[in-house]
């Protein structure tokens, strides 16, 4: 899909509902849209919207072994309640292993460590597990107000890292909206989730940024 094309799309949808969008997204895939999650707070929200609409579309977790014990009780939680089709991967390398080898996880002060570990923890599981379900959509919970490189971003985008079309239903939504949606439907939320490859809410893992499309082309080779 060329720019123009995107940039078309985006104006459309800017003032459509996160279902709408939803809906757009599943009606554009030919039945081969995913939706990824790493169970961090509010994931619940695109979890049920988009169960709405495809209750059995696959649902990428990249899992790099590293959450806390609350975090995969509440997947395990959301699960069952929205009877998540899960597809799970996770890294060659166990934490364990990893760390008895190498000792703390990188801080964001050793950058270069730092995408190390998470094209090992996170990026390649992801890459593999985009392989082997190959879809033509990809839905994500990014939203502007993340950080600022999100803010750059649209709802939706022609993904380089893994060549697809990414589609962010909530990309417009803030916090309160979130919290409104989750107290409204009843649904559980999260907040002892961690992220060590990003290590800090600013900084992206890489699967939202350019180095990670390097990165993620060095472990095919």
């Amino acid at each position: 899909m060329i720019q123009k094309e995107i940039e078309k799309i985006n104006a459309e949808l800017k003032d459509k509902s996160p279902l709408e969008i939803i809906e757009w997204a599943v009606a554009h895939a030919d039945g081969n849209a995913i939706v990824s999650t790493n169970f961090r707070p509010f994931e619940a929200v695109i979890l049920h919207l988009v169960t709405k609409i495809k209750p059995d579309i696959p649902v990428l977790w990249a899992d790099h072994g590293y959450n806390r014990p609350a975090t995969y009780r509440h997947a395990e939680a959301l699960k069952k309640l929205l009877g998540l089709n899960i597809k799970a991967y996770v890294p060659r390398i166990t934490a364990a292993h990893r760390d008895a080898i190498d000792g703390p996880i990188p801080t964001p002060e050793n950058e270069a460590e730092l995408k190390k570990f998470s094209t090992i923890f996170k990026l390649e599981p992801f890459q593999r597990g985009m392989k082997e379900l190959a879809p033509k959509v990809w839905i994500t919970a990014l939203r502007k107000d993340q950080n600022p490189n999100r803010a750059e971003m649209d709802i939706v985008s022609d993904d380089k890292n893994f060549g697809v079309l990414k589609v962010n239903p909530l990309f417009y939504w803030n916090n309160q909206d979130l919290e409104k949606y989750l107290k409204e439907n009843n649904l559980p939320n999260e907040w002892s989730y961690f992220d060590p490859a990003k290590a800090d809410e600013k900084r992206e893992c890489g699967l939202h940024a350019a180095w990670g499309g390097d990165a993620i082309a060095k472990t095919e080779k």
